[in-house]
Protein backbone atom coordinates (compact mmCIF):
# COMPACT_ATOMS: atom_id res chain seq x y z
CA UNK A 1 0.00 0.00 0.00
CA UNK A 2 1.14 3.42 -0.98
CA UNK A 3 1.24 6.55 1.76
CA UNK A 4 2.10 9.77 1.36
CA UNK A 5 2.70 12.63 4.20
CA UNK A 6 1.61 16.14 3.88
CA UNK A 7 4.63 18.16 3.23
CA UNK A 8 6.34 20.62 5.92
CA UNK A 9 8.14 23.77 5.96
CA UNK A 10 8.09 27.33 5.22
CA UNK A 11 8.27 28.85 1.78
CA UNK A 12 12.11 28.73 0.54
CA UNK A 13 13.14 31.95 -1.23
CA UNK A 14 13.78 31.36 -4.94
CA UNK A 15 17.37 30.47 -6.03
CA UNK A 16 17.78 30.63 -9.86
CA UNK A 17 18.93 27.96 -11.65
CA UNK A 18 22.56 28.79 -13.76
CA UNK A 19 22.35 28.62 -17.41
CA UNK A 20 24.07 25.82 -18.40
CA UNK A 21 25.54 24.83 -21.59
CA UNK A 22 24.53 21.26 -21.97
CA UNK A 23 27.40 18.93 -24.13
CA UNK A 24 25.89 16.75 -26.29
CA UNK A 25 24.67 13.18 -24.78
CA UNK A 26 27.70 10.36 -24.21
CA UNK A 27 26.56 7.74 -27.51
CA UNK A 28 24.55 5.30 -26.42
CA UNK A 29 22.56 1.94 -27.28
CA UNK A 30 19.29 3.79 -26.71
CA UNK A 31 17.80 6.63 -24.85
CA UNK A 32 20.07 10.56 -25.23
CA UNK A 33 19.81 13.89 -23.62
CA UNK A 34 20.74 16.56 -25.60
CA UNK A 35 20.14 20.65 -25.40
CA UNK A 36 17.39 19.42 -22.43
CA UNK A 37 15.99 17.12 -24.56
CA UNK A 38 15.08 13.68 -23.93
CA UNK A 39 15.59 11.63 -27.62
CA UNK A 40 14.83 7.75 -28.29
CA UNK A 41 17.62 4.98 -30.19
CA UNK A 42 16.81 7.28 -33.40
CA UNK A 43 17.24 10.20 -32.80
CA UNK A 44 13.70 11.52 -32.45
CA UNK A 45 12.25 13.81 -30.12
CA UNK A 46 10.29 11.92 -27.30
CA UNK A 47 7.70 13.46 -25.20
CA UNK A 48 6.33 11.03 -22.30
CA UNK A 49 2.73 10.63 -21.96
CA UNK A 50 1.83 8.00 -19.82
CA UNK A 51 0.72 6.06 -16.40
CA UNK A 52 2.54 4.86 -12.98
CA UNK A 53 1.50 1.09 -12.69
CA UNK A 54 1.89 -0.75 -8.74
CA UNK A 55 3.57 -3.73 -10.29
CA UNK A 56 5.22 -4.99 -7.03
CA UNK A 57 1.81 -5.23 -5.52
CA UNK A 58 -0.51 -6.63 -8.10
CA UNK A 59 2.00 -8.62 -10.39
CA UNK A 60 -0.92 -10.47 -11.07
CA UNK A 61 -2.44 -7.39 -12.79
CA UNK A 62 0.27 -6.45 -14.94
CA UNK A 63 -0.39 -8.17 -18.03
CA UNK A 64 -3.56 -6.65 -18.54
CA UNK A 65 -2.73 -3.53 -16.77
CA UNK A 66 -0.42 -2.84 -19.79
CA UNK A 67 -2.57 -3.95 -22.47
CA UNK A 68 -5.32 -1.73 -20.98
CA UNK A 69 -2.18 1.52 -20.42
CA UNK A 70 -1.68 1.01 -24.48
CA UNK A 71 -5.60 1.18 -25.12
CA UNK A 72 -5.23 5.01 -23.86
CA UNK A 73 -3.00 5.98 -26.13
CA UNK A 74 -0.35 5.76 -24.06
CA UNK A 75 3.53 5.63 -24.77
CA UNK A 76 5.22 5.31 -21.57
CA UNK A 77 4.80 3.50 -18.06
CA UNK A 78 6.22 3.58 -15.07
CA UNK A 79 6.73 0.20 -13.38
CA UNK A 80 7.00 0.19 -8.96
CA UNK A 81 9.45 -2.55 -8.30
CA UNK A 82 11.11 -3.57 -4.88
CA UNK A 83 14.57 -4.09 -3.61
CA UNK A 84 12.62 -6.88 -1.39
CA UNK A 85 13.97 -4.09 1.51
CA UNK A 86 10.10 -3.36 2.10
CA UNK A 87 7.98 -5.17 0.36
CA UNK A 88 8.42 -8.56 -1.77
CA UNK A 89 11.62 -8.70 -3.64
CA UNK A 90 11.32 -8.59 -8.28
CA UNK A 91 13.63 -10.66 -9.07
CA UNK A 92 15.24 -10.35 -12.44
CA UNK A 93 13.60 -12.92 -14.14
CA UNK A 94 10.65 -10.75 -13.10
CA UNK A 95 12.01 -7.56 -14.23
CA UNK A 96 12.65 -9.21 -17.62
CA UNK A 97 8.91 -10.18 -17.95
CA UNK A 98 7.83 -6.72 -17.33
CA UNK A 99 10.03 -5.46 -20.12
CA UNK A 100 9.16 -7.82 -22.51
CA UNK A 101 5.62 -6.89 -21.95
CA UNK A 102 6.09 -3.45 -22.22
CA UNK A 103 7.73 -3.94 -25.36
CA UNK A 104 4.91 -6.34 -26.75
CA UNK A 105 2.36 -3.11 -25.99
CA UNK A 106 5.02 -0.83 -27.16
CA UNK A 107 5.39 1.13 -24.68
CA UNK A 108 8.34 2.86 -22.85
CA UNK A 109 9.37 0.92 -19.62
CA UNK A 110 10.70 3.42 -16.76
CA UNK A 111 10.97 0.91 -13.83
CA UNK A 112 11.68 2.53 -10.32
CA UNK A 113 12.80 1.35 -7.22
CA UNK A 114 10.17 1.74 -4.63
CA UNK A 115 11.44 0.98 -1.75
CA UNK A 116 13.71 3.90 -1.15
CA UNK A 117 10.31 6.29 -0.86
CA UNK A 118 10.98 9.14 2.10
CA UNK A 119 14.57 7.70 3.36
CA UNK A 120 15.35 9.20 7.02
CA UNK A 121 11.32 9.87 7.33
CA UNK A 122 9.45 6.64 6.74
CA UNK A 123 10.53 3.73 8.88
CA UNK A 124 12.35 1.10 6.61
CA UNK A 125 13.29 2.80 3.59
CA UNK A 126 16.56 2.44 2.17
CA UNK A 127 19.15 4.69 0.68
CA UNK A 128 20.12 4.94 -2.99
CA UNK A 129 23.08 3.56 -2.52
CA UNK A 130 21.07 0.19 -1.57
CA UNK A 131 18.68 1.00 -4.56
CA UNK A 132 21.91 0.57 -6.90
CA UNK A 133 22.51 -2.29 -5.26
CA UNK A 134 19.83 -3.70 -6.40
CA UNK A 135 19.76 -2.59 -10.01
CA UNK A 136 23.02 -4.02 -9.94
CA UNK A 137 21.26 -7.57 -9.20
CA UNK A 138 18.82 -7.44 -12.19
CA UNK A 139 21.42 -5.86 -14.50
CA UNK A 140 20.93 -9.04 -16.82
CA UNK A 141 17.56 -8.05 -17.05
CA UNK A 142 18.49 -4.29 -18.64
CA UNK A 143 21.56 -5.32 -20.33
CA UNK A 144 20.65 -4.45 -24.37
CA UNK A 145 17.24 -3.10 -23.04
CA UNK A 146 18.39 0.86 -23.40
CA UNK A 147 16.20 1.63 -26.34
CA UNK A 148 13.01 0.60 -24.45
CA UNK A 149 14.12 1.15 -20.57
CA UNK A 150 14.73 4.33 -18.40
CA UNK A 151 16.09 3.50 -15.07
CA UNK A 152 14.41 5.62 -12.23
CA UNK A 153 17.05 5.03 -9.43
CA UNK A 154 14.75 5.09 -6.67
CA UNK A 155 11.01 6.45 -5.73
CA UNK A 156 10.97 10.19 -3.55
CA UNK A 157 14.19 9.42 -1.87
CA UNK A 158 13.62 11.68 0.57
CA UNK A 159 11.45 13.00 2.96
CA UNK A 160 11.44 16.14 4.78
CA UNK A 161 14.08 15.19 7.30
CA UNK A 162 17.72 15.55 5.94
CA UNK A 163 16.67 16.12 2.40
CA UNK A 164 20.21 18.23 1.73
CA UNK A 165 21.71 14.61 1.55
CA UNK A 166 19.99 13.93 -1.73
CA UNK A 167 22.20 16.22 -4.09
CA UNK A 168 25.64 14.19 -3.30
CA UNK A 169 23.64 10.84 -2.42
CA UNK A 170 22.03 11.45 -6.31
CA UNK A 171 25.11 12.20 -7.92
CA UNK A 172 27.28 9.03 -6.06
CA UNK A 173 23.99 7.09 -7.19
CA UNK A 174 24.88 7.94 -10.76
CA UNK A 175 28.55 7.41 -10.99
CA UNK A 176 28.11 3.95 -9.44
CA UNK A 177 25.21 3.04 -11.86
CA UNK A 178 27.90 4.59 -14.87
CA UNK A 179 30.94 2.35 -13.44
CA UNK A 180 28.90 -1.33 -13.05
CA UNK A 181 28.48 -0.20 -16.86
CA UNK A 182 24.39 0.85 -17.38
CA UNK A 183 24.18 2.72 -20.36
CA UNK A 184 20.92 3.79 -19.92
CA UNK A 185 19.03 7.11 -19.40
CA UNK A 186 18.62 7.95 -15.68
CA UNK A 187 16.05 9.16 -14.14
CA UNK A 188 15.58 10.90 -10.45
CA UNK A 189 13.59 11.58 -8.08
CA UNK A 190 13.16 14.69 -6.46
CA UNK A 191 13.24 14.63 -2.41
CA UNK A 192 11.01 16.27 -0.08
CA UNK A 193 8.78 12.95 -0.86
CA UNK A 194 9.58 14.00 -4.86
CA UNK A 195 7.65 17.67 -4.58
CA UNK A 196 11.44 19.76 -3.69
CA UNK A 197 9.59 22.39 -1.49
CA UNK A 198 12.46 23.47 -0.86
CA UNK A 199 14.44 23.37 -4.16
CA UNK A 200 17.36 21.46 -3.71
CA UNK A 201 16.63 19.23 -6.92
CA UNK A 202 15.75 22.63 -8.52
CA UNK A 203 18.95 24.36 -7.50
CA UNK A 204 21.50 21.31 -7.73
CA UNK A 205 20.14 20.07 -10.99
CA UNK A 206 23.06 20.95 -12.98
CA UNK A 207 26.05 19.82 -10.71
CA UNK A 208 24.02 16.38 -10.95
CA UNK A 209 23.47 16.40 -14.58
CA UNK A 210 27.16 17.06 -14.99
CA UNK A 211 28.01 14.38 -12.25
CA UNK A 212 26.67 11.59 -14.92
CA UNK A 213 29.76 10.88 -17.13
CA UNK A 214 27.17 10.42 -19.79
CA UNK A 215 24.99 13.41 -19.53
CA UNK A 216 22.08 11.52 -20.11
CA UNK A 217 19.88 12.09 -16.50
CA UNK A 218 16.69 12.87 -16.59
CA UNK A 219 14.90 14.86 -13.54
CA UNK A 220 11.55 13.77 -12.15
CA UNK A 221 9.51 16.33 -10.06
CA UNK A 222 5.99 14.55 -8.71
CA UNK A 223 2.96 17.20 -8.23
CA UNK A 224 0.59 17.23 -5.38
CA UNK A 225 0.00 19.89 -2.86
CA UNK A 226 2.72 21.57 -3.46
CA UNK A 227 1.96 22.75 -6.83
CA UNK A 228 -1.72 24.08 -6.03
CA UNK A 229 -0.90 27.56 -8.14
CA UNK A 230 -0.13 28.22 -12.02
CA UNK A 231 2.13 30.02 -11.02
CA UNK A 232 4.31 27.34 -8.99
CA UNK A 233 4.02 24.92 -11.68
CA UNK A 234 4.95 27.44 -14.51
CA UNK A 235 8.09 28.51 -12.83
CA UNK A 236 9.15 25.19 -11.52
CA UNK A 237 9.09 23.61 -14.90
CA UNK A 238 10.17 26.68 -17.58
CA UNK A 239 13.63 26.95 -14.91
CA UNK A 240 14.74 23.57 -16.22
CA UNK A 241 14.02 24.22 -19.41
CA UNK A 242 15.97 27.84 -19.49
CA UNK A 243 18.36 25.89 -18.12
CA UNK A 244 18.28 23.35 -20.93
CA UNK A 245 18.09 20.40 -18.22
CA UNK A 246 15.74 17.27 -18.80
CA UNK A 247 12.58 17.70 -16.59
CA UNK A 248 9.46 15.16 -16.37
CA UNK A 249 6.31 15.11 -14.25
CA UNK A 250 7.06 11.69 -12.87
CA UNK A 251 4.10 11.64 -10.67
CA UNK A 252 1.00 13.54 -10.30
CA UNK A 253 -3.02 13.16 -9.41
CA UNK A 254 -6.25 15.65 -9.52
CA UNK A 255 -5.82 15.54 -5.58
CA UNK A 256 -4.24 15.10 -2.52
CA UNK A 257 -4.33 14.75 1.38
CA UNK A 258 -1.60 17.50 1.35
CA UNK A 259 -3.56 19.94 -1.24
CA UNK A 260 -5.22 20.33 -4.36
CA UNK A 261 -3.13 20.49 -7.14
CA UNK A 262 -3.63 22.50 -10.06
CA UNK A 263 -3.99 19.81 -12.66
CA UNK A 264 -5.28 21.92 -15.68
CA UNK A 265 -2.15 23.97 -15.55
CA UNK A 266 0.04 20.46 -15.37
CA UNK A 267 -1.34 19.77 -18.52
CA UNK A 268 -1.13 22.61 -20.29
CA UNK A 269 2.40 24.05 -19.66
CA UNK A 270 4.18 20.07 -19.57
CA UNK A 271 2.35 20.37 -23.56
CA UNK A 272 3.47 24.25 -24.00
CA UNK A 273 6.69 22.86 -23.20
CA UNK A 274 6.95 19.62 -24.56
CA UNK A 275 7.72 18.06 -21.33
CA UNK A 276 6.54 14.37 -20.77
CA UNK A 277 3.91 13.60 -17.41
CA UNK A 278 3.15 10.05 -16.00
CA UNK A 279 -0.16 10.31 -14.18
CA UNK A 280 -0.64 8.42 -10.62
CA UNK A 281 -1.81 5.62 -10.81
CA UNK A 282 -3.61 2.93 -12.55
CA UNK A 283 -5.23 1.33 -9.87
CA UNK A 284 -5.08 0.01 -6.85
CA UNK A 285 -4.05 2.67 -3.84
CA UNK A 286 -5.34 2.65 -0.84
CA UNK A 287 -4.29 4.20 2.88
CA UNK A 288 -6.97 7.40 1.83
CA UNK A 289 -6.08 7.90 -1.75
CA UNK A 290 -8.04 5.76 -3.66
CA UNK A 291 -9.22 8.97 -5.38
CA UNK A 292 -5.58 8.56 -7.36
CA UNK A 293 -7.14 5.72 -8.80
CA UNK A 294 -7.35 6.20 -12.89
CA UNK A 295 -9.91 2.95 -12.93
CA UNK A 296 -11.77 1.30 -10.55
CA UNK A 297 -10.60 -2.13 -9.50
CA UNK A 298 -8.30 -2.80 -12.68
CA UNK A 299 -10.97 -2.56 -14.68
CA UNK A 300 -10.82 -0.14 -17.95
CA UNK A 301 -14.39 0.13 -18.41
CA UNK A 302 -15.17 2.02 -15.33
CA UNK A 303 -12.47 5.64 -15.64
CA UNK A 304 -13.00 7.14 -12.64
CA UNK A 305 -12.66 11.26 -12.70
CA UNK A 306 -9.56 11.24 -12.46
CA UNK A 307 -8.77 8.82 -15.17
CA UNK A 308 -11.11 10.29 -17.55
CA UNK A 309 -9.60 13.82 -16.83
CA UNK A 310 -6.32 12.25 -17.38
CA UNK A 311 -7.00 10.11 -20.59
CA UNK A 312 -9.35 12.19 -22.33
CA UNK A 313 -9.44 15.86 -21.26
CA UNK A 314 -7.59 18.68 -23.00
CA UNK A 315 -3.85 18.20 -23.18
CA UNK A 316 -4.59 14.74 -22.01
CA UNK A 317 -2.76 11.26 -23.28
CA UNK A 318 -5.44 10.40 -25.35
CA UNK A 319 -4.90 14.00 -27.96
CA UNK A 320 -0.97 14.37 -27.12
CA UNK A 321 0.74 11.09 -26.84
CA UNK A 322 2.55 10.16 -29.74
CA UNK A 323 4.61 6.31 -29.53
CA UNK A 324 7.71 5.97 -29.58
CA UNK A 325 9.66 6.10 -33.12
CA UNK A 326 11.94 2.76 -32.11
CA UNK A 327 8.16 0.99 -32.25
CA UNK A 328 7.61 2.72 -35.01
CA UNK A 329 5.76 5.87 -34.30
CA UNK A 330 6.57 9.51 -35.11
CA UNK A 331 6.56 13.06 -33.85
CA UNK A 332 3.61 15.31 -33.60
CA UNK A 333 2.04 15.24 -36.31
CA UNK A 334 0.59 18.82 -35.31
CA UNK A 335 4.00 20.34 -35.30
CA UNK A 336 4.47 22.45 -38.55
CA UNK A 337 7.08 24.48 -37.51
CA UNK A 338 10.58 23.90 -38.51
CA UNK A 339 14.24 24.03 -37.80
CA UNK A 340 15.89 27.56 -37.80
CA UNK A 341 18.77 26.73 -40.66
CA UNK A 342 21.86 25.62 -39.67
CA UNK A 343 25.10 27.55 -39.69
CA UNK A 344 26.93 27.61 -43.18
CA UNK A 345 29.61 24.52 -42.97
CA UNK A 346 33.19 24.65 -43.10
CA UNK A 347 35.56 21.86 -43.84
CA UNK A 348 39.15 20.17 -42.60
CA UNK A 349 40.53 17.04 -42.78
CA UNK A 350 40.56 17.29 -46.84
CA UNK A 351 42.05 14.40 -48.04
CA UNK A 352 42.10 13.14 -51.85
CA UNK A 353 38.75 11.06 -51.31
CA UNK A 354 36.86 12.97 -48.46
CA UNK A 355 36.73 15.75 -45.78
CA UNK A 356 35.09 16.07 -42.44
CA UNK A 357 32.10 19.13 -42.57
CA UNK A 358 31.18 21.07 -39.30
CA UNK A 359 28.62 23.47 -39.17
CA UNK A 360 26.63 25.81 -36.39
CA UNK A 361 23.74 23.94 -34.67
CA UNK A 362 20.12 24.83 -35.73
CA UNK A 363 17.54 25.60 -32.93
CA UNK A 364 13.79 24.00 -33.03
CA UNK A 365 10.70 24.21 -31.02
CA UNK A 366 10.84 20.58 -29.63
CA UNK A 367 14.75 19.84 -30.53
CA UNK A 368 16.40 18.83 -33.71
CA UNK A 369 17.00 15.02 -34.65
CA UNK A 370 19.23 15.31 -37.08
CA UNK A 371 21.28 17.04 -40.26
CA UNK A 372 21.20 15.92 -43.75
CA UNK A 373 24.78 16.74 -45.83
CA UNK A 374 23.67 17.45 -49.39
CA UNK A 375 26.29 17.69 -52.67
CA UNK A 376 25.18 20.38 -54.90
CA UNK A 377 25.26 20.77 -58.10
CA UNK A 378 23.01 23.58 -59.55
CA UNK A 379 19.77 22.79 -58.78
CA UNK A 380 20.41 19.33 -58.10
CA UNK A 381 20.85 17.94 -54.47
CA UNK A 382 22.62 14.06 -54.03
CA UNK A 383 22.39 12.79 -50.31
CA UNK A 384 26.07 13.23 -48.81
CA UNK A 385 25.92 12.23 -44.95
CA UNK A 386 23.06 11.99 -42.52
CA UNK A 387 24.17 12.49 -38.86
CA UNK A 388 22.73 13.43 -35.05
CA UNK A 389 25.44 15.59 -34.78
CA UNK A 390 26.90 19.03 -36.24
CA UNK A 391 29.68 17.32 -37.75
CA UNK A 392 29.88 14.91 -40.41
CA UNK A 393 32.41 12.90 -42.70
CA UNK A 394 31.67 12.50 -46.54
CA UNK A 395 33.72 9.83 -48.55
CA UNK A 396 34.09 8.43 -51.95
CA UNK A 397 35.28 11.62 -53.73
CA UNK A 398 37.38 12.36 -56.63
CA UNK A 399 40.89 13.57 -56.20
CA UNK A 400 41.68 17.03 -57.00
CA UNK A 401 38.00 18.07 -57.67
CA UNK A 402 36.36 20.82 -56.39
CA UNK A 403 32.59 19.73 -54.76
CA UNK A 404 29.85 21.96 -53.01
CA UNK A 405 28.30 20.51 -49.84
CA UNK A 406 25.03 22.54 -47.79
CA UNK A 407 23.22 20.85 -44.50
CA UNK A 408 19.12 20.75 -43.67
CA UNK A 409 18.47 20.30 -40.10
CA UNK A 410 14.98 17.77 -39.37
CA UNK A 411 12.92 17.68 -36.48
CA UNK A 412 11.09 14.83 -34.75
CA UNK A 413 7.56 15.25 -36.90
CA UNK A 414 9.67 15.63 -40.33
CA UNK A 415 10.11 19.07 -40.49
CA UNK A 416 12.98 20.28 -42.48
CA UNK A 417 15.00 23.55 -42.37
CA UNK A 418 15.80 25.67 -44.98
CA UNK A 419 19.02 24.74 -46.62
CA UNK A 420 22.06 26.09 -45.23
CA UNK A 421 24.88 28.32 -47.37
CA UNK A 422 26.89 26.22 -49.57
CA UNK A 423 30.89 25.38 -48.88
CA UNK A 424 33.17 24.62 -51.75
CA UNK A 425 35.56 21.60 -50.98
CA UNK A 426 38.81 21.05 -53.26
CA UNK A 427 39.97 17.45 -52.33
CA UNK A 428 43.81 16.58 -52.37
CA UNK A 429 45.97 15.57 -55.28
CA UNK A 430 45.80 11.54 -55.51
CA UNK A 431 47.11 10.07 -52.08
CA UNK A 432 45.75 12.31 -49.88
CA UNK A 433 46.78 12.87 -45.86
CA UNK A 434 50.29 12.10 -44.80
CA UNK A 435 52.00 9.44 -45.99
CA UNK A 436 52.82 9.15 -41.76
CA UNK A 437 52.72 11.24 -39.00
CA UNK A 438 53.68 10.41 -35.16
CA UNK A 439 51.27 11.65 -32.29
CA UNK A 440 52.64 12.41 -28.67
CA UNK A 441 50.09 12.23 -26.07
CA UNK A 442 51.38 13.49 -22.33
CA UNK A 443 49.46 14.13 -19.35
CA UNK A 444 50.37 17.36 -18.33
CA UNK A 445 48.04 17.31 -14.94
CA UNK A 446 45.49 15.34 -13.53
CA UNK A 447 43.15 16.23 -10.48
CA UNK A 448 40.09 14.57 -9.26
CA UNK A 449 37.80 13.71 -11.79
CA UNK A 450 39.83 16.08 -14.03
CA UNK A 451 43.00 16.40 -16.20
CA UNK A 452 44.64 18.31 -18.90
CA UNK A 453 46.14 16.63 -21.82
CA UNK A 454 48.88 17.94 -24.38
CA UNK A 455 48.81 16.24 -27.90
CA UNK A 456 51.67 16.92 -30.64
CA UNK A 457 50.67 15.66 -34.24
CA UNK A 458 54.50 15.78 -36.13
CA UNK A 459 54.40 15.23 -39.93
CA UNK A 460 57.00 12.59 -40.81
CA UNK A 461 55.66 11.63 -44.77
CA UNK A 462 56.76 13.47 -47.67
CA UNK A 463 53.99 16.16 -48.75
CA UNK A 464 52.32 18.92 -46.69
CA UNK A 465 49.46 18.42 -44.69
CA UNK A 466 46.83 21.70 -45.01
CA UNK A 467 43.57 20.84 -42.55
CA UNK A 468 43.21 17.43 -40.59
CA UNK A 469 41.33 15.65 -37.95
CA UNK A 470 43.16 13.77 -35.29
CA UNK A 471 41.03 10.58 -33.72
CA UNK A 472 41.36 8.93 -31.16
CA UNK A 473 39.10 6.38 -28.93
CA UNK A 474 39.22 6.42 -24.99
CA UNK A 475 40.06 2.66 -22.69
CA UNK A 476 38.12 4.39 -19.73
CA UNK A 477 34.92 7.04 -20.81
CA UNK A 478 36.61 10.13 -20.59
CA UNK A 479 35.36 12.85 -21.81
CA UNK A 480 36.46 16.65 -22.69
CA UNK A 481 35.07 19.50 -21.93
CA UNK A 482 37.05 22.58 -23.55
CA UNK A 483 40.24 22.85 -25.89
CA UNK A 484 42.94 25.33 -27.54
CA UNK A 485 44.38 24.52 -30.93
CA UNK A 486 41.57 22.13 -32.17
CA UNK A 487 38.09 21.99 -31.83
CA UNK A 488 37.28 18.41 -30.23
CA UNK A 489 33.95 16.56 -30.81
CA UNK A 490 33.02 13.55 -29.13
CA UNK A 491 30.71 10.19 -29.92
CA UNK A 492 31.08 7.98 -27.38
CA UNK A 493 34.40 6.77 -26.44
CA UNK A 494 35.49 8.21 -29.90
CA UNK A 495 37.03 12.05 -29.87
CA UNK A 496 37.96 13.79 -33.37
CA UNK A 497 40.03 16.63 -32.93
CA UNK A 498 40.17 18.76 -36.21
CA UNK A 499 42.61 21.91 -36.31
CA UNK A 500 41.78 25.81 -36.26
CA UNK A 501 42.60 28.55 -38.50
CA UNK A 502 46.43 28.64 -36.70
CA UNK A 503 46.92 24.86 -36.66
CA UNK A 504 45.99 23.32 -40.54
CA UNK A 505 49.22 23.27 -42.00
CA UNK A 506 52.10 20.52 -40.95
CA UNK A 507 55.29 21.46 -42.94
CA UNK A 508 57.05 18.35 -44.01
CA UNK A 509 59.14 17.59 -40.75
CA UNK A 510 57.02 20.03 -39.22
CA UNK A 511 54.69 19.88 -36.12
CA UNK A 512 51.34 21.31 -34.52
CA UNK A 513 50.17 21.01 -31.04
CA UNK A 514 46.97 21.12 -29.19
CA UNK A 515 45.80 20.82 -25.74
CA UNK A 516 42.44 20.40 -23.78
CA UNK A 517 40.81 19.85 -20.31
CA UNK A 518 38.93 16.38 -19.47
CA UNK A 519 37.60 14.40 -16.73
CA UNK A 520 37.59 11.19 -16.00
CA UNK A 521 36.08 8.50 -13.43
CA UNK A 522 37.78 5.77 -12.31
CA UNK A 523 40.74 5.37 -14.56
CA UNK A 524 42.64 7.63 -17.06
CA UNK A 525 45.06 5.46 -19.11
CA UNK A 526 46.38 7.43 -22.26
CA UNK A 527 45.01 6.50 -25.93
CA UNK A 528 47.26 4.08 -27.66
CA UNK A 529 46.27 4.26 -31.59
CA UNK A 530 45.37 7.57 -33.63
CA UNK A 531 44.20 8.32 -37.18
CA UNK A 532 44.79 11.81 -38.70
CA UNK A 533 42.90 11.98 -41.55
CA UNK A 534 42.54 8.45 -41.92
CA UNK A 535 46.08 7.57 -41.50
CA UNK A 536 47.44 5.52 -38.68
CA UNK A 537 50.25 7.23 -36.62
CA UNK A 538 52.61 6.02 -34.91
CA UNK A 539 52.98 7.18 -31.08
CA UNK A 540 55.82 8.94 -29.92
Amino acid sequence: MRKRFALVGAAVATLVLSLLTVAPAHAAAGFTVANGRLLDANGNDFVMRGVNHAHTWYADRTTQALKDIKATGANTVRVVLSSGDRWTLNTASDVANVISQCKANKLICVLEVHDTTGYQEQSGAVTLARAVEYWKSVQSALAGQEKYVILNIGNEPWGNTGYTGWTQATKDAITSLRAAGFQHTIMVDAPNWGQDWAFTMRDNAASVFAADPQRNTVFSIHMYGVFDTAAEIDDYLNRFVTAKLPIVVGEFGNDHSDGNPDEDTIFATTQSLKLGYLAWSWSGNGGGVEYLDMVTGFNAAQLTTWGQRAINGANGIKATSREASVYGGGGDPTDTTPPSTPGTPSASGVTSTGATLSWTASTDNVGVSGYDVVRVNGTTETAAASTATTTATVSGLTASTTYTFAVYARDAAGNRSTRSSTVNVTTQAGGGGPASCAVTYKLAGQWQGGFQGDVKIANTGTAAVNGWTLRWTWANGQTVSQSWGATTTQSGATLSATNVSYTGSIPVNGSVSFGFIGSWNGANSAPTAFTLNGAACTTA
